[in-house]
């Protein structure tokens, strides 16, 4: 009886210190699934990283011997992974399973040297890092569209790493705009803090998830004001693509990104051309996260313009550009293609620029062998009272644009209707049809190439705006005075 009272009570005493561990033992796993799960949703979904100058150095545009030669960059040698980016990629490779398992990898680049990026990944056997490669220049907002479409990751559950912050050719602005938690690292991963902060970052970002967050250099967190969409911006059209209805329209400093139009964002019935002026809002494609100009306006619309006409304008700097007006000057050369696009017959005004072209008087030589004496060439170098530098001074017709050879250049008669000797001109020679002052000069801001301007009519000749011949007052300089005027056309 003692000894079955006593086997009892040992046995109740092991039961009752066998129950509690198993408890414990079930809290302590389900406290490890509750931790697991939080660090899980503590972490992005995918990881994006930029390639140049933030995981490796130096940026692959920068290696111009290599590219000149047809040579591959070399790993380690010519193109260096940053010592903190070797160790964060050595953390993902060996925690894959571990605390990085569900997380998803990709890196994202707008270089130009694509091979290149691609045979590097291989050199540094980075390829099965990465889940999502995008590689190509343009929009760093495209590759994010593209990352979110393959991936199924909202971009709010994303974090970017990249050395460029703002402006024209910044990445961390217009990506945290579309809501992705972007890491501004100006000097590339040097250090493992930059990822290792990043991380922490995103655990308190998730809980608000605002866009436009950037995380800076100095680990400290800016938030971008939003663009506001029904805010106006004034700018001028770039450039224009007519067969494909669209352009770029430059606005604001020389950071501010050129900003993309389609013709149908422009008023009804309406057309702009290189040069004029718009007033518009920026919009972002949804589709794609592109900026776009919307709600287009043709500046001084509401104005009169029936005493203004908007012409194109080239310039050119003394002498030549007097002994284009003054009618000795009748071949104009260029070896860049500013004529070409341009078909015979088209109108422009004859800017002059503020310098005079150091030929060094060779362009009198020229004159010279077509029997010009000095007080003909000064004549012929000066323009009238009046009309000076900053001035457009007189509207031109083009006539056609070919190539030449060194050989035609240097024949006498070429080398005087350019007013300059073969091996100084030009390749591409473009006729000059008819050339006259106008009523008056006319200040204008010069530019390079061919620009536009809005100029009063009254200030052209008569003739030259309705394609009439005119009787008026004006002399045209195709009255053509023996020993000063050659043909242009060889």
């Amino acid at each position: 009886m003692g000894l079955t009272l006593l086997m009892s009570l040992l046995l109740c005493r092991s039961l009752a210190f066998t129950a509690p561990t198993k408890r414990f033992a079930s809290t302590r796993s389900a406290t490890a699934a509750v931790y697991s799960s939080s660090r899980l949703h503590s972490l992005p979904s995918l990881v994006v990283f930029d390639l140049d100058n933030t995981l490796w150095t130096p940026e692959l545009y920068q290696l111009r011997k290599l590219a000149r030669s047809n040579q591959y960059p070399v790993a380690h040698k010519d193109v260096k992974l940053f010592p903190a980016a070797k160790t964060i990629i050595q953390q993902i490779k060996n925690d894959r399973e571990g605390r990085f398992a569900g997380i998803k990898f990709a890196v994202a680049s707008r270089t130009k040297s694509v091979d290149w990026a691609h045979d590097l990944l291989d050199q540094f056997e980075l390829r099965e890092l990465f889940d999502y490669v995008e590689f190509f220049s343009g929009d760093k907002k495209q590759h994010f569209s593209n990352l979110k479409s393959a991936s199924g990751v909202d971009y709010s559950e994303m974090i970017f790493f990249d050395d460029a912050r703002d402006g024209r050719y910044g990445n961390c602005e217009p990506v945290s705009q579309l809501g992705v938690l972007s890491v501004h690292c100006p000097n590339g991963l040097y250090e493992e803090a930059i990822w290792t902060n990043a991380l922490e970052h995103f655990k308190d970002w998730s809980s608000h998830k605002t866009p436009g967050t950037i995380i800076e250099w100095d680990n400290s967190v800016t938030t971008i004001k939003a663009a506001d969409p029904n805010e106006r911006h004034e700018g001028e059209v770039k450039y224009v693509n007519r067969e494909k209805r669209f352009g770029f329209i430059q606005h604001g400093g020389r950071s501010t990104k050129d900003v993309f139009f389609h013709f149908s964002a422009l008023p009804y019935g309406k057309d702009v051309d290189e040069g004029d002026e718009l007033s518009f809002t920026i919009s972002t494609d949804p589709r794609n996260g592109k900026d776009a100009a919307a709600n287009i306006e043709i500046s001084g619309e509401d104005a009169d313009e029936s005493n203004y006409v908007n012409m194109r304008v080239f310039s050119m700097n003394l002498p030549f550009a007097a002994l284009l007006s003054n009618g000795y000057k009748t071949l104009e050369t260029r070896n860049g293609t500013m004529f070409t696009p341009y078909p015979e017959g088209t109108k422009m005004l004859l800017h002059v620029g503020q310098r005079t072209y150091p030929d060094g008087n060779r362009h009198i030589d020229v004159m010279k062998s077509g029997d010009l004496n000095d007080d003909e060439i000064q004549a012929l170098k000066s323009l009238p009272p009046g009309f000076t530098k900053g001035m457009a001074v007189a509207i031109v017709e083009l006539g056609k644009t070919y190539e030449t050879t060194l050989e035609q250049r240097c024949e006498p008669d070429f080398q005087r209707a350019v007013a300059a000797f073969g091996q100084d001109s030009g390749m591409r020679a473009t006729e000059i049809k008819r050339v006259e002052y106008l009523k008056r000069g006319v200040k204008v801001s010069g530019q390079g190439g061919v620009f536009k301007a809005k100029v009063d009519r009254d200030a052209i000749p008569g003739g030259w705006l309705n394609d009439e011949d005119d009787s008026g007052d004006s002399q045209t300089s195709t009255n053509k005075k023996k020993g000063v005027y050659y043909s242009a056309t060889f």
